[in-house]
């Protein structure tokens, strides 16, 4: 049978443009559909805007280091509406990259949503097309809770749209999101209250990676509500009133007109039709094999929309996989294991592998040596800060391969990145120990624990 094209990408975020792109290299016809802007989440509302952002939280904390090193005091004062615009600007431009990419590749993109009419065809606005091969790449979004006044608090994604920054802030949520936020804000100046489900931040991170960043958050003055939650919110004339329950069973005016919802995500399914092609799903988010395959042998499906690892490199990852088995004849699966993640607090962390908890439930706790180094690094030294970095190896003590390395602290994500290398490749702890350490330096602490 013919059809329209070799492959037809519903979702032009970064999963799907890069499988398009990959695919039309091999030579295969491929279409795409996006009703929004190019990049999805991660360059329009997610990692790059936030990463703007989170640099220019860190200027406060360099100006007032600066005169432990002898600088003069610094009086400086944040533009909101400058610096909102400049990320903006920069969105902006990268959507222009990708259109550019796209249309290099010969790409032919529907500015229209796509809907599965069957399992070869795709409505994109008052047309139809057909395909042989279809990819899944539509991303998920932030969900809040049904509670009173939930009208009254944000989503991540407005938070690079504000007018102008709040004095003060409540971020409903633990997760990295919620935290990255906090941290951002507090360091810009805004008074942050933090409330968490939990007893601490990033559940299922590694519990010293949890409680270091958590007790910096606090040095640092933000306020974390522990094992509480919001039942109600209503708009007074002095700001909002939540009511909480939990540890805090009480009323308090906690925000200016506005508060974070940071309380997690799920897969955009809505009007896909999935059911019209018989692709399955489960527990909300669309079923894939190790393959990125779905129930329909020729329907794919990755990033967010299959609830695996919500990560954009893992999600071009799965989706170049693809391109690369179907039309390039190099068979091959994305692997989610060992993949490396970072948070970007105030401190930074980054992980790649097991926490200690899962290693000690796979292999059992007699089984594994943790390594742990908790230091001031030298550079807080002469600003006389009590800054505290965290480094950790976990070790199956019977094949000393490393099976996880997690980090707190400046320029964790790019120490974690070249780690997560070695961790990937099977290293053995005294892979690490035979390494020599660049000094003075942080990252050498993880080739000199004992």
């Amino acid at each position: 049978m013919s059809y329209d094209f070799d492959l037809f990408v519903i979702g032009g975020g970064s999963g799907g443009i890069a499988t398009a792109r990959r695919a039309a290299e091999y030579g295969a016809k491929v279409g795409l559909a996006e009703m929004g802007r190019l990049g999805g989440t991660c360059v329009n509302k997610g990692c790059i805007p936030k990463k703007l952002m989170v640099y220019t939280s860190h200027f406060p904390h360099l100006f007032e280091e600066s005169q432990g090193y002898g600088w003069s005091p610094v009086k400086s004062t944040l533009d909101w509406t400058k610096m909102i615009t400049s990320v903006q600007n920069e969105v902006t431009r990268l959507n222009g990259i990708y259109q550019k990419m796209l249309d290099n590749s010969k790409v032919e993109i529907y500015r229209n949503y796509g809907k599965l009419i069957d399992s070869h065809t795709i409505e994109v606005g008052d047309k139809k097309v057909t395909a042989d091969k279809i990819l899944i790449a539509v991303g998920g979004h932030p969900v809040k809770p049904d509670i009173p006044g939930i009208e009254h608090t944000i989503i991540s994604d407005n938070m690079f749209e504000l007018p102008a920054q709040p004095k003060r802030l409540v971020v409903w949520g633990g997760g990295y999101i919620g935290v990255e936020f906090a941290c951002i804000m507090q360091s810009l100046g805004s008074e942050v209250i933090q409330i968490i489900r939990q007893d601490k931040i990033l559940k299922g991170f590694d519990e010293d990676l949890r409680s270091t960043i958590q007790e910096a958050m606090e040095k640092h003055g933000i306020r974390i509500l522990s094992q509480c939650t919001i039942t109600a919110i209503e708009k007074t004339s002095e700001g909002l009133k939540l009511s909480l329950q939990g540890q805090e069973t009480t009323d308090m005016v906690l925000a200016d007109t506005i508060g974070l919802a940071a309380t997690g995500r799920k897969p955009n399914l809505d009007n896909l039709g999935l059911e019209n092609a018989g692709v399955d799903v489960k527990n909300g988010a669309i079923a894939v094999d190790k393959y990125s395959c779905t129930s329909q042998p020729n329907i794919y499906a990755v990033g967010d929309c299959t609830d695996r690892i919500n990560l954009t490199p893992v999600a071009i990852n799965e989706g170049r996989a693809i391109a690369d088995s179907e039309y390039g004849g190099k068979p091959r699966i994305m692997s989610h294991e060992n993949v490396p993640s970072a948070v970007f607090s105030t401190p930074e962390a980054a992980t790649v592998g097991l926490t200690e908890a899962e290693a000690i439930a796979q292999y059992g706790e007699n089984a594994i040596k943790v390594y742990r180094s908790k230091f001031r690094p030298m550079y807080y030294i002469l600003p006389a800060k009590d800054e505290k970095t965290l480094m950790k190896l976990v070790v199956h003590q019977e094949t000393d391969r490393i099976l996880g390395a997690h980090m707190v602290g400046d320029h964790a994500a790019e120490i974690i990145q070249g780690v997560a290398i070695a961790v990937k490749m099977g290293a053995k702890k005294a892979d690490f120990d035979a390494t020599v350490g660049i000094h003075p330096s942080s990252a050498e602490e993880f080739v000199t624990m004992r």
